[in-house]
């Protein structure tokens, strides 16, 4: 299958069965804009908790917060962003009007249709709006590009009033925005994305120590969440590429159907930040303490990833053909089987009556209700048993119980692996006990 055909059927799925939809639909749609939809929210939520138990909750000297989108326009002005570092070089055909960042084109020659391209010019990527009921310069805003501005912003804040001593983290989750020129690869790249972000201060001796440190951990993290090794690997970024205050820069790069890109950039920022900021707001964001009596600029490790390249990341490498029959007989050739994480998977456990009979409905709502405040779980009634597990392997849940007549009897249900399909039987009392060491023992095999 060809790579766009795949992209295809993956984005076609994930329409379908309620991971992410066009935004705007109704309306025509909304270009690079996307709503998550039920499964969707619940992956997404899953990402954010397993990064914050990574990045914050392992380290007891790292903290969460959640700065404002739109900030002081001032801050633009000291990160460097209204400026020449923060824009593309636009070209637009001069036939059908498409742009282009200047690297899409050859030879002034428009991807699509052949026409000539105008000469490039300067776009900045800020999106801007206007705060109070005039549109004037004065008014100006602009929606953050990035969430770590507002971290370095409230670092002697945070630092003082949590008594943070060096070294330490500052993480936040937050949506930002990007007036990008041509989005494009479905989630990978969008106008209005959500960042996760830790910003880790430490003295300038130790930033090749921990650059290291972050760099290992973060990776690890992908392998231990499931993702093939051999669709991973990091690429040391050239200077040449590299943001002007930038000292390294190592991105992790996933192997998606359009080629390797990054999903996760580790970066050693210098002092630039806190340096720069201190001198154009007037206000000192040095640092000291009793180890450290004179004042200075603590350097910056930072790790940045956005949810929505790792979503597309984990399903890319999730979805699955299998031969067909996985469920019951079938007339299909092959099925799609989302082998992911269980830690991932918006669904842990689905909860299927065999049949749509009152007797067995009502014992499998039961059951569901035993069940649905210690794991994320679903309720599936409609179609044939068969057909129900195949829509459970398409989204990726790991465990499906089933209630059948020997369960009114015995009082005990079946439990269904996704990936071997074995079935066992389980007494009911013992199930919420059961389910957890599955779900565990499939997240100790996949590390």
């Amino acid at each position: 299958m060809s790579e766009e055909n795949l992209m295809k059927e993956i984005v076609s799925l994930l329409k379908r069965r309620g991971f992410v939809y066009p935004s705007s639909e109704i309306y025509g749609g909304f270009g690079a804009s996307y709503d998550y939809g039920p499964l969707g929210i619940e992956m997404a939520n899953n990402i954010k908790n397993l990064w914050r138990t990574d990045v914050i909750r392992a380290h007891s000297q790292v903290v969460e917060t959640d700065g404002a989108i739109i900030l002081n326009p001032r801050t633009w002005e000291a990160s460097g962003h209204l400026g020449s570092g923060f824009a593309d070089s636009l070209v637009e055909c001069q036939k059908c009007h498409h742009r282009f960042k200047e690297e899409e084109v050859e030879d002034r020659r428009c991807p699509d249709c052949g026409g000539t391209t105008t000469e490039p010019r300067s776009y900045n990527l800020m999106m801007k709006t206007f705060i109070g009921p005039l549109e004037s310069t004065q008014n100006q805003a602009y929606l953050r590009p990035e969430t770590c501005q507002s971290i370095f912003l409230d670092f002697r804040l945070v630092a003082d009033s949590m008594r943070l001593k060096l070294p330490f983290g500052i993480a936040q989750i937050g949506k930002s925005f990007r007036n990008e020129i041509n989005p494009k690869n479905f989630l990978y790249r969008q106008r209005e994305f959500e960042q996760m972000e830790m910003e880790w201060f430490t003295v300038e001796s130790e930033t090749d120590k921990w650059f290291e440190y972050w760099k290992e951990r973060r990776l690890k993290w992908y392998l231990d969440l499931g993702l093939n090794k051999e669709n991973l690997r990091l690429f040391e970024v050239p200077k040449s590429e590299m943001a002007h205050y930038a000292r390294r820069v190592v991105d992790v790069e996933y192997k998606f159907p359009f080629g390797w890109h990054e999903i996760e950039g580790i970066h050693n920022r210098g002092d630039f930040d806190l340096s720069n900021h201190s001198q154009h707001s007037g206000r000192e964001l040095n640092y000291s303490d009793n180890d450290h009596p004179e004042a200075f600029y603590p350097h910056v490790i930072e790790t940045s990833a956005g949810v929505g390249r790792l979503m597309l990341a984990f399903i890319c490498d999730a979805y699955q053909k299998v031969s067909g029959g996985r469920g019951e007989q079938s007339q299909r050739s092959e099925e799609v089987v989302m082998q992911l994480s269980s830690r991932l998977a918006p669904i842990e456990v689905a909860v299927l009556p065999l049949m749509k009979k009152p007797e067995l409905t009502n014992k499998a709502k039961e059951i569901f209700e035993q069940l649905k405040f210690s794991f994320r779980i679903q309720y599936d009634e409609t179609g044939s048993i068969g057909r129900r597990y195949r829509r459970q392997d398409e989204i990726g849940t790991p465990l499906a119980v089933t209630i059948d007549y020997d369960s009114l009897e015995q009082n005990d249900v079946t439990v269904r692996d996704r990936i071997s399909m074995k079935q066992t039987r389980i007494a009911i009392e013992k199930l919420p006990l059961v389910l957890r060491q599955f779900l565990n023992e499939s997240q100790f095999n996949e590390s």
